[in-house]
């Protein structure tokens, strides 16, 4: 199945890639692999959510955050590539989140990006993946997600 075709019977809509605002580049594809750049749950021009988990963020909007990262990751992704059905398989999935120092709930709160990757990718998107806490992020975000996947 054409990965372009089911993002449409998922009922999904990718937003338009965003230009990096420092130096670094959004995708670099190398060796068969995409490295797609850490992701932030931007909603049109600012973020879905801000804070910290476990603090003022509860896990939902986490896992709505992670979600959203990927959607930003595979637009850039397609961006790059001109087709999401060049990807072969997601490789690896890396999701920062913003925790209380009390909080230990990370790879449930990433599971929002590795669940979307799945349905969209099936048995292609199943991946290795790492859960981080992090005593902050860039713009005070709650959650970044960068991913590598294997393309043709």
């Amino acid at each position: 199945m054409s990965f372009e075709n089911r993002l449409t019977e998922l009922g999904l809509e990718l937003p338009p890639a965003r230009a990096p605002l420092y130096s670094y580049v959004p995708v670099v594809v190398e060796g068969g692999l995409a490295w797609v750049s850490g992701q932030l749950p931007w909603h049109g021009e600012g973020l879905l959510a801000t804070g910290r988990l476990g603090q003022n963020v509860d896990i939902e909007a986490g896992r709505a955050c992670a979600r959203l990262c990927v959607l930003h990751g595979l637009a850039s992704l397609r961006a790059e590539l001109g087709s999401l059905d060049r990807v072969r398989r997601i490789v690896k999935v890396v999701g920062f989140v913003s925790s209380a120092a009390d909080f230990y709930d990370q790879a449930m709160v990433v599971d929002g990006a590795s669940t979307l990757l799945g349905e969209l990718f099936g048995e292609a998107g199943r991946h290795a993946r790492s859960a981080i806490g992090m005593a902050a992020l860039p713009r005070n975000t709650p959650v970044e997600v960068e991913f590598v996947a294997a393309v043709v």
